[in-house]
């Protein structure tokens, strides 16, 4: 199973540290950071999405024309696209740029939030139905070779087709991500890849099980697993410390400022990264959860804090889990992105590469 990195794309330099300056949509910015990870030697960046924010689509467009190998994840949230032009903006990208683009589905947990969408949908079931409907049609238009009707409860389509198709013959790699049973059920009939945020062994032992399950039910071969995380890194493991500390400190004095604050509403997945940082500060080798606590685990907020080593072993441990993507984003995010790049992706991949070699010799 091939190991995957995953980094993050913002639409400008701010993170839970780091008050925005500049624009909102800061184009140099972002050519700055998706070099840095196509130099650093990650696979695919992703493009987030949110009610408020710059188009993620054509920010990714933007990104694919100033790389030549880094790959997209581009987010999108059902329900606000039809999914048949969707379905054809993606595959034109995916034709334009050697097939370097691949969808990130998320439904969306916050009935208030996607209102200012013009969402109708409160109920989280009602939006995983939808969302499951709206991938049945994206992938009729990318393999249909022949006009197809749908006839679902959110989407009606009569003759629909598409004369422009991935590159890939199956469709646009799709990742899917939730925390609720609905998606559970839908990633397990849809996803490539299921996202999970950056959760405890135990955690993601039964999540993958579960995802599995879903799989199976359906008729489908597992999907592959990414975990997101935010690695603090230091050459010794009490400078790592030290510097998470700092991280907390500075997060928790510049909250009004950044805007990284508890929301009124948690999401499914939200409550699984507080229901780990009840059970304390650092979980498992290394999990530390302090500024999930902090934000109300409003983003993938959990880190992993050593030395690139440590922090290595503990991506081989996950490995052995089933996670198979790392999606992994610093809270300086240019200069972490750079320093996972030089030591930590090449490390992660030099011992995931030799784990199958040593068992091997173990077994003998």
């Amino acid at each position: 199973m091939s190991v995957e990195f995953i980094g993050f794309i913002a639409n400008s330099n701010a993170s839970e540290t780091i008050v925005r300056q500049g624009p909102v949509l800061d184009p140099n910015y972002i050519e700055t950071v998706a070099k840095a990870h196509e130099l650093g030697g990650f696979d695919r960046a992703l493009l987030a999405f949110h009610s408020t924010t710059p188009d993620s689509l054509q920010v990714a467009q933007h990104v694919l024309a100033i790389t030549r190998k880094l790959k997209v994840m581009i987010a999108q949230r059902p329900g606000f696209t039809a999914p048949t032009v969707l379905a054809r903006q993606l595959a034109t990208l995916d034709q334009l740029y050697d097939g370097r683009v691949s969808l990130h589905v998320i439904t969306g947990g916050n009935a208030t939030e996607l209102r200012q969408d013009g969402n109708t949908l409160d109920d989280k079931d009602e939006r995983y139905a939808r969302t499951s409907e709206f991938l049945d049609i994206v992938g009729l238009e990318w393999t249909s070779e022949k006009p197809f009707t749908y006839k679902g409860r959110y989407y009606q389509v009569e003759n629909g087709f598409s004369q422009v198709k991935p590159r890939q013959a199956g469709g646009i790699y799709t990742f899917v991500g939730g925390g609720s049973d609905a998606a559970i059920e839908v990633s397990g009939k849809h996803a490539d890849t299921f996202a999970l945020w950056g959760e405890s062994y135990a955690q993601v032992r039964e999540v993958t099980a579960r995802v599995r399950a879903a799989a199976a039910k359906h008729g489908r071969p597992s999907p592959r697993f990414s975990l997101s995380v935010r690695p603090i890194l230091a050459d010794t493991e009490e400078k790592a410390w030290k510097k998470a500390e700092g991280i907390l400190e500075r997060a928790t004095a510049l909250q009004d400022q950044t805007g990284y604050r508890r929301p009124n509403h948690a999401t499914e997945g939200a409550k699984r990264l507080l229901a780990a940082a009840d059970q304390g500060a650092r979980i498992d080798k290394r999990l530390w959860t302090e500024i999930a606590k902090l934000t109300g685990a409003n983003s993938n907020t959990t880190a992993l804090v050593g030395t690139p080593e440590q922090v290595a072993e503990v991506f081989a441990d996950y490995y052995d889990l089933g996670v198979s993507h790392f999606l992994i984003r610093g809270f300086d995010p240019l200069p972490d992105a750079i320093d996972y790049g030089r030591e930590l992706i090449p490390l992660t991949r030099k011992l995931i590469a030799e784990r199958p070699a040593a068992r091997g010799e173990a077994a003998e």
